[in-house]
This record gives C-alpha cells, sequence and structure tokens, in this order.
C-alpha cells in the first residue's frame, strides 16, 4: 500500500488542527473575564484589589487548589465548587435581606409574586456588567458589597477553625486551620468572589456569562444558552454522520481484503531471537518501580475515597492529621500519571535496541541516570506537596516553583515540571540513538518506525505546555495550556503510542504483515487526531472561553468517539492473534490486557467519555461523579491497562524461556477487570446519575452540596464502592504477588515436561 496519501493527511489534520487551537487560543486571551485593578462600591469604598484576587489564587493553589473542591467545575468532588457555592450564598443573602426590607420576611417565606419580583430585580443587579474598562474596576452596590463580606466571613469560619463549621469541615474533608492567617482567608474569599462573579456577570454586549452561563442558577436565571443547545444537537448529529461513514470505510476495506495476513504466523517464537543487550536489561528496575507505586496509588484512592464518608480519619485511624484529602488525591492522580509513564517509558527503553538489534555507546548508563532522575522527581515532587498543603512552605512564590500548583494531574512545583521535561526529552533521545540504524535502512517498516519517533517525541513536546503559566497566569489561560498537557498527552499521543507499539510488537512477532500494520496505524493516527485535538476545547467551555471554543469542542469532541465505536473489532483481532500458533500462549496474558485496553476505550472512553461531552450534558454534569466515572474507566482501564500489558511483554521478554505459572496472572486479570466495573456501576454511575438530577432541578450549588451528599441513600451508593474497591486492589496485589514471584522464581514452572510446557504457558 502506498503510505504517502496517509501521511499527507495526517500532516493536514496536525496543521489544521493546531492552527484552531492556535487561533482560539489567541482568542481566549482577549476576551477573558478581567481581572481589576480594585473592586468598589457605588461609593467608592475599596472591597478587594487586583492583588488581593491574585494573592487570593495563590493561597488556593498552595492549600491543593483543584485537589480541595472546585472552581469553575474543576477539581475534587467531596468540598463544594466554590463559584456555584459562593454564587447561590451572596444570592440568598441578598434576597433575604430585600424580602426582610420590603415584606417583613426572609425570601422563602413570601409568596410567589413577590419572590418573582425580587428575582427580577436580583437579575438585573447581578447579570449586569459593572466593570468599567476607562478605571480598570468593578463597581457594586452597597447590598451586594454587603452580601460579599458575609460569604468572606463564611469562608473565613470554614477554613479557620470555627466551632460552629466542625461538623461541616469534616463533611467536606477540610481540615481546622487549613488557611491559618487570618488576611489569607481573606484573599482567598476575594479570588472566589472574582471566580463567581465571572460566572454569573454578561460578557460586554451579550446575555450570556463568562462561563456561558455555568453554573446552573435558577435565582437569575443561569440556564443553558441557545448556542450551548444547538451545538449539543449539532455534535449528536456529526456523530452518526461520522459512525456512518466509519462503517462504510471499514465495510469496503472488508470486502477488499484478501485476507492475506491469515496463516502468516511463523512456526516459532521469532522475539526468542533477541538478544537482550545491557540497556535493555538495565529497564527490569523500571517496572519493579512500577509495581511498588501502583500499590501506593491504590492504597491511596482507598484513602481518598473513603474521606466521602469519613472525611477526618480512615475507619477512625485520624490519618488526615498527617495526610489530608488534599494530599492524598493529589498523590493519587499523580502516581498514576507516574507509574503509568513510566511503563511506557520503559518499555520505549527495552524495544529500542530490541528493533535495531545495535546498542549505542553509554546506552545503559542513560538507562540508568534516567532512572534516578525519575525517583528523584517522584519523591520531591510529593514531599513538596505534602509541604505546601501541610503549611510548611508559607512564601507563595517558594510554593510555585517546590510546592503546589493546584491544578489537576500537574500539581508538581515548577522546578520538578522542569527537571520532568528535560528527562521525557532525555529519555526520548535514548529512543531515537537506538532505532536510528533501523530506520537508516530502507526496509517497510521504518514508515511505522518514524510515527514511533513522532508519537514518542510528543510525549515531551506536549508536556511543555505545562510551563507556559507564570504564578500569577490568570485562570483562564492556564486552564487552556493545562488541558493542551492533559488532553493532548491522554486523549492523543499517548493514544498515537499506545497503537503503534502495539501495532509494531504484533508485526515483530510476525502476527500481521508490516504493511498491514503500517497502514492501520497510519489510519488510526489520522482518525484519533482528527478529532482529538481540537477536542481540547471540550474541557474549556465553561472557563472563561469565548462562544467559539464551545462550537468547536462539541463538534471535534462527538467526533473523538467515532473511532472508539469499532474497537470491538481491534479486540476481536487481537485475540484471534493471540491463538494464531502455540507459542503465542507465552504472550497470552500481555495480549489479554491489551484487549481490555480495547474494552475499556469503548466503554470508558467512548461511552462514558460522550456521555458528559456534548455541552449540554456537561453542563449539569461538570464536577460530579460522573466525571469521574470517566476518568477512572478511561485513565486506568485504557491507559493502565495498556502499561500493565507492556510491563507483562517485556517482563516476558527479560525473564527469559522459562515458563510462567499464570493462575495468578488470570486471576489478577479478572479481578482488576471486574473490579474496575463493579466500583463505577454500582457507585459512580448511580451517585453521578442522582448529582445529575439535583443539578438539572436545583443548581450545581445543591448537587455539590453536603446536604445532598450526606442524604442517607446517598451514603450508601458511596459505601457500595468498596465492592468494587477490594476487588480491584486483590487484583493488585496479584498482579505484584506475581511480579515478585518473577524476582524469587516463585512465579515459574519447575521441571516441565516438554509436552506438558504449552498448557502451563497459558
Amino acid at each position: 500500500m502506498q503510505y504517502k496519501k496517509l501521511w499527507a493527511w495526517l500532516a493536514v489534520v496536525f496543521i489544521g488542527s493546531f492552527a484552531v487551537l492556535l487561533y482560539f487560543g489567541g482568542r481566549i486571551y482577549q476576551e477573558k473575564p478581567p481581572i481589576p485593578t480594585q473592586i468598589v462600591t457605588d461609593a467608592g469604598e475599596v472591597i478587594y484589589t487586583k492583588s488581593d484576587i491574585q494573592e487570593g489564587q495563590n493561597i488556593w493553589k498552595r492549600m491543593g487548589g483543584q485537589e480541595v473542591g472546585s472552581v469553575w467545575g474543576h477539581g475534587a468532588y467531596v468540598a463544594p465548587d466554590w463559584t456555584a457555592d459562593g454564587l447561590h450564598r451572596e444570592l440568598v443573602f441578598i434576597l433575604d435581606k430585600w424580602a426582610m426590607e420590603k415584606y417583613g420576611a426572609v425570601y422563602d417565606k413570601i409568596s410567589e409574586e413577590q419572590q418573582l419580583l425580587l428575582k427580577l430585580q436580583l437579575k438585573k443587579e447581578i447579570r449586569t456588567n459593572t466593570y468599567d474598562k476607562s478605571k480598570d474596576e468593578i463597581v457594586v452596590s452597597a447590598t451586594r458589597a454587603e452580601a460579599i463580606n458575609n460569604v468572606s466571613d463564611h469562608y473565613n469560619k470554614v477554613f479557620g477553625d470555627d466551632p460552629s463549621l466542625a461538623t461541616y469541615r469534616e463533611q467536606i474533608a477540610l481540615p481546622a486551620n487549613s488557611i491559618e492567617s487570618l488576611e489569607d482567608r481573606r484573599k482567598i474569599a476575594a479570588f472566589f468572589f472574582w471566580a463567581t462573579w465571572s460566572t454569573s456577570t454578561n460578557r460586554e454586549g451579550m446575555d450570556v456569562t463568562y462561563t456561558n452561563n455555568w453554573p446552573g442558577e435558577e435565582l437569575i436565571d443561569n440556564e443553558p444558552s441557545h448556542s450551548l443547545l444547538i451545538w449539543s444537537i449539532l455534535s449528536v448529529i456529526l456523530l452518526l454522520a461520522g459512525v456512518g461513514g466509519m462503517v462504510w470505510y471499514y465495510a469496503a476495506l472488508r470486502g477488499k481484503e484478501n485476507h492475506e495476513d491469515e496463516g502468516i504466523a511463523p512456526e516459532k517464537d521469532p522475539l526468542l531471537n533477541i538478544k537482550s543487550t545491557p540497556s535493555m536489561r538495565a529497564t527490569l528496575k523500571y517496572f519493579w518501580v512500577v509495581a511498588a507505586l501502583i500499590v501506593v496509588q491504590v492504597g491511596l484512592g482507598i484513602i481518598t475515597a473513603h474521606y466521602a464518608v469519613e472525611g477526618g480519619s480512615f475507619y477512625g485511624i485520624p490519618i488526615a492529621e498527617w495526610f489530608p484529602y488534599a494530599v492524598t488525591r493529589t498523590w493519587h492522580q499523580q502516581l498514576g500519571i507516574f507509574w503509568i509513564a513510566t511503563a511506557w517509558l520503559a518499555t520505549g527503553l527495552y524495544i529500542g535496541p530490541a528493533i535495531s538489534g545495535y546498542e549505542p555507546k553509554y546506552q545503559r548508563f542513560g538507562v540508568n541516570f534516567l532512572f534516578v532522575c525519575l525517583l528523584i522527581i517522584v519523591v520531591g515532587s510529593m514531599a513538596g506537596e505534602w509541604l505546601a498543603v501541610k503549611g510548611y512552605i508559607g512564601s507563595l512564590s517558594h510554593n510555585f516553583y517546590f510546592g503546589h500548583q493546584g491544578y489537576e494531574y500537574i500539581d508538581l512545583g515548577r522546578v520538578w515540571q522542569i527537571f520532568l521535561a528535560v528527562g521525557l526529552f532525555l529519555w526520548f533521545i535514548l529512543i531515537a540513538r537506538a532505532i536510528w540504524p533501523a530506520i537508516r535502512k530502507k526496509s517497510e517498516d521504518r514508515h511505522m518506525l518514524g510515527l514511533f519517533l513522532i508519537a514518542s517525541v510528543a510525549i515531551p513536546i506536549f508536556y511543555m505546555p505545562g510551563l507556559m503559566w507564570g504564578q500569577n497566569t490568570h485562570m483562564s489561560i492556564v486552564s487552556y495550556w493545562q488541558w493542551w498537557v492533559v488532553h493532548l498527552w491522554v486523549e492523543g499521543f499517548f493514544e498515537v503510542f499506545a497503537a503503534v507499539v502495539i501495532s509494531f510488537l504484533f508485526s515483530r512477532m510476525g502476527l500481521i504483515r508490516t504493511s498491514t500494520a503500517t497502514s492501520t496505524v497510519l489510519f488510526s493516527t489520522v482518525i484519533y487526531l482528527a478529532g482529538g485535538i481540537i477536542g481540547t476545547f471540550h474541557h474549556l467551555y465553561f472557563a472563561g472561553t469565548p462562544e467559539g471554543v464551545l462550537a468547536f469542542g462539541a463538534v471535534f469532541s462527538a467526533l473523538e468517539v467515532v473511532p472508539l465505536l469499532l474497537i470491538g473489532m481491534e479486540a476481536y483481532e487481537n485475540l484471534k492473534l493471540g491463538r494464531a500458533r502455540v507459542w503465542v500462549a507465552r504472550y497470552k496474558w500481555p495480549i489479554y490486557f491489551f484487549v481490555a485496553v480495547s474494552f475499556w476505550n469503548l466503554l470508558g472512553a467512548g461511552i462514558f467519555g460522550f456521555l458528559i461531552n456534548p455541552p449540554i450534558a456537561l453542563y449539569y454534569m461538570q464536577g460530579l461523579n460522573l466525571t469521574a466515572l470517566h476518568a477512572h474507566m478511561a485513565l486506568f482501564g485504557v491507559y493502565g491497562m495498556l502499561g500493565i500489558g507492556l510491563l507483562l511483554f517485556c517482563l516476558r521478554g527479560l525473564t527469559g524461556t522459562k515458563p510462567w505459572k499464570t493462575k495468578l496472572l488470570s486471576f489478577s486479570f479478572w479481578s482488576l477487570n471486574i473490579g474496575l466495573l463493579t466500583m463505577g456501576l454500582l457507585s459512580l454511575l448511580p451517585v453521578g446519575i442522582l448529582q445529575t438530577l439535583a443539578s438539572m432541578e436545583h443548581g450545581m450549588w445543591y448537587a455539590r452540596s453536603t446536604e445532598f451528599l450526606h442524604l442517607g441513600y446517598m451514603q450508601k451508593l458511596v459505601w457500595m464502592r468498596v465492592i468494587g474497591d477490594t476487588i480491584f486492589s486483590v487484583g493488585v496485589a496479584g498482579l505484584v504477588w506475581f511480579i515478585i514471584g518473577l524476582k524469587t522464581g516463585k512465579s515459574y514452572v519447575k521441571d516441565t515436561p516438554s509436552d506438558s510446557v504449552h498448557k502451563n504457558r497459558q
């Protein structure tokens, strides 16, 4: 097959998609919600200054940021969304004050007609944009100033140690005196007010707020805009059209197919001829560390989930005194990224010399040096985050560089970010120098090797946007670059890297022709990136971005799902390849984990991803447990399972030809998958659905409130997660015990006759 056309399409998709991404990035810079020099009353009294707002944002980041509740819907799920919560408290205060002044009773006690009149007055008060460009200030009424001070006083009590809110702090897993300074508590309230003002104030000359009317709030008619509804409908139509086109293409392809790959599998395992080089053997310790990090990450996940029902302790043990929710959630997320990335990095370092048969000079030293660097980054960043949240880093500047940056998945301080970026580029150099001799040979697989190099270099390159903001950068801009890292890594180039690695392994095993693998991977890459790059915008619908982001995000996030809908065929093909020859049984469990990747790609990334992707869906679901459902099913289900599959594949090569005892692997595989599915279906899914209904009926503030989440039936559903978590954890224990057995010898078959070897290998 000619590859030029596919390469051309890939170039068009790449250039066109990033042109759109960068264009709207410029628009975000221009149209972001303004941070005024000061916020004043109409009598000229200064309430907050720009410095208060910016320092408040940094104080929020130091205490954990998005790991303690959420702002604009992005963040953790136990504490409130501070914007929805603050807005509702402000509105209720104003309505009660007006009702008492006019009718002698609080708002809830007056007639519907009187309530309607006050709501119309409130909408005009809140939704009218009073930002004065010439003076660079926001002007508020005296009544609203009272409401602002009232909400500020509430947060002063929440983040302090007021005994009247002790139970509330327990319910939201927030330690007393999480912000010790009274002035710091005033400043974080300033930041929350500005973020809240952005959600409730119309853009200049428009009837939609800076956050596209998010969150839902009936008291000021914050409801889905017409454009949000239109683009949601169009996204579904385009999804159906994309599915139809994909099915048509696949049917046409199968019609022309001559099944040339069937029956080509060699009689013996071709990988047995690969000689293990010193640098390949040096990757073994990476996989031991992966196993250790999985155990720690899952343990932290159990503690973090338990904080939703017992916010100050773990089954009576006051563990929050040492490791509060903000710390355990930060570490849980970060270690998930670290161990998955480490498994992938180690795989790249392992297969580089295996591909070319060439061991570059000092390659082993480079692999060992990179390993030490990764350990320093993991330990150093985690220590900095703990010190920040516990209040041992006082300077906001020091926190930015060494502590907690406050943004999910990239919480680590800037110094650790830079260190990690350098390490990723070093990893790419080590891979490139190992496989370059194979690329220089004009063999048929050079196209796939070229794509492998592109996917590899994209991993460090697209970590670099995480360095694009400073300590005081506007939150809309930070969100833009933050999701470049998270989305383009996970739903972009990690996807490409995964497809290339799996296809390359199968082609090297002789199970599929190199030409077939190459054309399939190139086509898949075009399809993935066609929706995946611009699909980044679906994270930014309500982050202070213009409506164009809403439109493009809705359309292209729908297209992201299209290639996943035929993923079942990929799973079938992988299973079929796994039965091609008796010797392939050596790789049965790595292949099964690759099959699991296909399943979770369809369910976790496809179905549960599209569940929250359309703007109208995300309007009610952002920041609720359906987001957590998608995150767990997609991140661990797809990339975690792939990381384990790659780990086992490399360990199979590194541990020689001796057959494995695989009953423990079988148990682990099914426990991990059943546990993950049970966790989602018994707890995260029903909790998320009930929260969504509450959000639609009452507003986001209520769906995230302790009043709702601590209802009896909601707490029972949260406890139901224990079943899935336990099954899953036992699966992790089985996997790690098997890996330990490879070191001790207990995971090998001993003195097995040759005629029963194949049976035991399965």
